[in-house]
């Protein structure tokens, strides 16, 4: 990358942050900084991970760690959004782990694709961080429906259902919410949206056809990932005595 390259992207980079943070702004959102503030955080993050994955894209032990620091970053960010670490941990660890086990095994058990160092780290921190975001909407959503809906939660539970039983209904609400942009955004691939890793795979060299071939088994496995996690997270979650908002207080 030249110097004038450099120059461009962030002229570029800037003018688009100015743009959305003066619309901000001008609407008075509650964060209009907040735009900026991500930009920032992941212009920092990606250099440093661009310098870090040069030197250990061809290390199955080095790959292995990356993907364990991001995987850590991943369920600790979902967990602090569903009420802090010492009540979300563990249900979003457990439950991001078994959806990415499940995917990884097919993907790479199937030969669906290559089993090697650089497929590994490239698919997983995709599927990685699809699954966070799943687990957060997953839990979140769940957490929403069962404090507008005390009432009935609380009816089922006078009548004698267990705490499970009394929110069944919730989890699957929760569930169908939580995966409606990884559904929506599988339905529309190629029509409405070119995905990251079809373009980056194009802009690398390998052909269309491949391209998309690749892209097809991440949307597949990010949908199993997703479902996965979003079926045990809300499961784990369900068994609920006292109302969310009034317990989080």
């Amino acid at each position: 990358m030249t110097a004038d390259e450099i120059v461009r992207t962030l002229v570029g980079v800037l003018l688009l942050v100015a743009v959305a943070t003066t619309v901000l702004l001008t609407a008075r959102a509650a964060s209009p900084w907040a735009p900026a503030a991500a930009i920032l955080r992941g212009v920092v993050q990606l250099a440093a991970i661009s310098l870090v994955l040069t030197g250990i894209i061809r290390s199955p032990l080095l790959i292995a760690l990356a993907l364990t620091v991001m995987f850590s970053v991943a369920a600790t960010t979902a967990a602090r959004r569903l009420g802090g670490l010492r009540t979300g941990l563990a249900p979003v660890a457990v439950t991001m782990a078994a959806g990415i086990l499940v995917s990884g095994v097919v993907v790479f058990g199937s030969g669906a694709i290559a089993f090697s160092p650089r497929y590994v780290l490239a698919v997983g921190g995709i599927v990685i961080g699809n699954a966070m975001s799943i687990a957060t909407m997953a839990g979140r959503r769940f957490r929403e429906l069962v404090d507008d809906r005390w009432e009935e939660v609380e009816g089922w539970l006078a009548l004698g259902a267990t705490p499970r039983r009394s929110t069944v209904d919730l989890v699957r609400r929760a569930v169908s919410a939580a995966l409606i942009p990884t559904v929506d955004q599988t339905k529309t691939t190629g029509l409405v949206t070119l995905p990251g890793a079809f373009v980056g795979a194009i802009f690398g060299g390998v052909s269309p056809l491949e391209a998309g071939r690749f892209q097809i088994v991440v949307l597949a496995a990010i949908m199993a990932t997703g479902s996965v996690t979003a079926v045990l997270l809300t499961r784990w979650l369900a068994p609920v005595r006292t109302r969310p908002s009034l317990r989080e207080r």
